[in-house]
């Protein structure tokens, strides 16, 4: 075969030359196509996760306005009065909006048992919630607006806050919606309308929620997040802060265990950095309370907390209208705590189904993204851990006498500020909505019409966890036109009367707290969970006001304004007090008289 002339071979080389250069340039588009395309996943991935957020929370308050039905409706006219409690609450809400809108670092020093500091601390502060309706109080200056709004919003967060932990687990959205459902409008939340701080129950599945994400890949953004979210649950309600840190703390031994992370040092600095976190944010605002129980001797005892631990009963009390048929036959209960029919069946089967059929245990970094996770993600050791918290709440619920709370007493200080065992069942309820989440994915999994067996079982969940109306919140009456006087008269104490000395009667107090929400005067009255011993040692000498023993306290607390409701008196009681009235008119000066509310200012002591 002849050999190729040089300029034939210069020419072939040029061409070969040239498909090269022309398949490195296609390669080069392609390689640029595919970085472009894998840029635009990411963002079509980011953006999908803002559409189903904003889904989620659409979804979450349609079913919260009807749920709670008529409050959305009536914000301003509504209000948990029935209920010292209640009013207790509002008031509580309205302090810390007002506050954190105007003198944010006196907060803590809440205008009732004045001249005592601190006072916010006598009780839940409620500083989530206050700063969640300062914005509302801003605009209204509402106290039942800023409460109602911020009531709403906590089914919000609870239904988001179920639905991600139950998504992250199981990776099914619709599963994940009917257990939302299950949680956010469980019985144990209606029970407890009349405490704000309760309500926040939704802070609990983003506390686990975070802590999974960081046990699956640890990182110093995971950590920071699970030391925020622990944070903000503490700041919205310190029992759920407390419950919160138990199955993190007790979270962190198991994993440690079931997945043999000893050795991990990333595991390890992960949890020292999500605890860091939390503690150094939580501890600033702890202070107040460490000063009122060592300065005033505010503790819970066990005989406290063996007044309000559950019984049998209470885990088969419920308000919602499906099961108050049975209620009867429970006898005696002292709280509400049945999770529901629904959630209990389900639940069971889901933590069967995990333990059999679930993902082996993980040692490996973080398995694919939840949104394209199929069923059976579920770890086994992740269902022994929900299993062993709601067994260890379900026993620590009945408090002092069962044994394990008694030990928890003694070991962790931190339990002399707790005063219902009972309210960790709440933790029951969780454990069983996330099981129902893995049973309904299988559900759902093994069916040819997934959207309407997950419609169904949604409707089904709501019905029967369904109380509305809420029969609770009463129309509220207009403020005495008394209060938006005292609001524009110099700073002074403010005594209202009749002053409530009995000892069962300390709650109507509250109601004075209530209306002080137009005026903001700092109040002798008050009404929390701590009542200092001073309040007691006058509290019935105060009740025969004016006289002169009870002109003497208030002078020593440096009053300057009296408030009468002669509405609240017998008929005997006021003919009596209006004879005081006229004895000691040289020492009061009227300044309004609105109906049954008579406002005095003091303007000299007797001798």
């Amino acid at each position: 075969m002849l050999g190729k002339l040089p300029a034939e071979r210069g020419k072939e080389d040029s061409a070969e030359a040239m498909r090269s250069r022309a398949v490195a340039l296609f390669v080069a588009q392609w390689r640029g196509i595919a970085r472009g395309s894998s840029c635009y996943h990411t963002l079509f991935m980011s953006s999908r996760g803002a559409v189903e957020a904003t889904l989620v929370v659409l979804a979450a308050t349609a079913l919260t306005i009807v749920a709670t039905y008529p409050v959305a409706f009536h914000l301003d006219q509504l209000g948990r009065i029935n209920t010292d409690d209640g009013r207790f609450s509002i008031w509580t809400v309205a302090w810390v909006a007002h506050k954190l809108t105007t003198q944010p670092t006196e907060v803590f020093h809440a205008n009732i048992f004045y001249p005592h500091r601190y006072a916010l601390a006598f009780s839940e502060a409620n500083l989530g919630a206050g700063l969640m309706g300062s914005p509302v109080w801003l605009a209204t200056k509402n106290p039942y607006t800023t409460h109602n709004v911020v009531f709403l919003a906590t089914f919000v967060i609870a239904f988001a806050g179920a639905y991600y932990l139950a998504r992250y687990l199981t990776g099914n959205r619709q599963a994940s919606a009917v257990a939302a459902i299950l949680f956010a409008f469980c019985p144990f939340i209606f029970a407890r309308t009349a405490h704000m701080q309760l309500l926040f129950i939704g802070t609990l599945p983003f506390c686990m929620l975070a802590f999974h994400r960081l046990v699956d890949n640890p990182t110093v953004a995971r950590s920071a997040g699970l030391g925020l979210v622990m944070w903000a649950t503490a700041m919205c309600c310190a029992y759920y802060g407390i419950f919160a840190a138990l199955m993190v703390g007790f979270g962190t031994l198991f994993y440690a265990i079931s997945r043999r992370l000893w050795a991990s040092k990333d595991y390890w600095i992960g949890i020292a950095l999500a605890a860091f976190t939390s503690l150094g944010l939580t501890i600033p605002f702890f202070l107040p309370f460490l000063y009122v129980q060592s300065e005033m001797g505010f503790a819970r005892t066990l005989d406290d907390a063996r007044d309000y631990s559950a019984n049998l009963g209470a885990w088969g009390a419920s308000s919602a209208w499906a099961h108050r048929w049975w209620l009867p036959a429970l006898g005696s209960f002292n709280e509400t705590l049945f999770p529901g029919v629904l959630v209990t069946v389900l639940g069971v089967v889901g933590a069967v189904y995990v333990w059999r059929r679930g993902q082996p245990v993980a040692r490996t970094p973080e398995p694919p993204a939840p949104a394209i996770a199929g069923p059976g993600r579920f770890p086994r050791d992740t269902a022994l851990l929900y299993v062993l918290v709601a067994v260890l709440a379900f026993w620590l619920s009945f408090g002092p006498d069962a044994v394990l709370y008694r030990v928890l007493y003694d070991a962790l200080p931190v339990f002399s500020f707790l005063r219902a065992p009972a309210r960790i069942g709440l933790l029951v309820t969780l454990s069983l909505t996330v099981f129902a989440a893995a049973a309904i994915a299988q559900i759902l999994a093994r069916t040819r019409k997934p959207h309407v067996v997950a419609a169904a079982l949604m409707a089904a969940a709501f019905a029967e966890l369904s109380e509305f109306p809420l029969s609770q919140f009463r129309q509220v009456e207009p403020f005495s036109p008394v209060y938006s006087m005292l609001a524009t008269l110099p700073r002074g104490a403010v005594a209202e009367f009749p002053y409530w000395y009995e000892r069962s009667d300390f709650p109507r107090h509250a109601y004075y707290m209530l209306n002080s929400t137009v005026h903001w005067q700092p109040l002798i009255n008050g009404y929390s969970d701590h009542i200092p011993a001073d309040f007691r040692k006058t509290v019935v000498q105060l009740s025969s006001f004016p006289a002169r023993d009870s002109f003497g306290i208030l002078a020593r607390a440096d009053a300057r304004y009296v408030v009468f409701h002669l509405d609240m008196y017998n008929t005997r009681l006021r003919e009596r007090l209006f004879e005081r009235l006229k004895l000691y008119s040289p020492y009061l000066r009227p300044l309004a008289q609105e109906g049954p509310v008579w406002l005095y200012e003091i303007v000299g002591w007797p001798n």
